[in-house]
């Protein structure tokens, strides 16, 4: 996968991260597109938006 870089918000610290996973929600009829990283200082996610086309894009690779 395509590296990313990421943003801890308990930690303050952004980090890269190539394994990571894609999410798709929808809430009041529009849909928005995450990637989910596991956090490298403890057992949480760290979450970051995506556009529309970043990730049509990731879900091709």
């Amino acid at each position: 996968m395509e590296e990313l870089e990421f943003y801890d918000v308990k930690t303050k610290a952004k980090f890269k991260a190539t394994e990571y996973r894609l999410v798709e929600k929808e809430a009041k009829g529009v849909t928005r597109y995450f990637a989910v990283a596991k956090s490298l200082a403890g057992p949480h996610e760290c979450w970051k938006i995506l556009s529309k086309v970043k990730a049509a894009e990731l879900m091709k690779k």
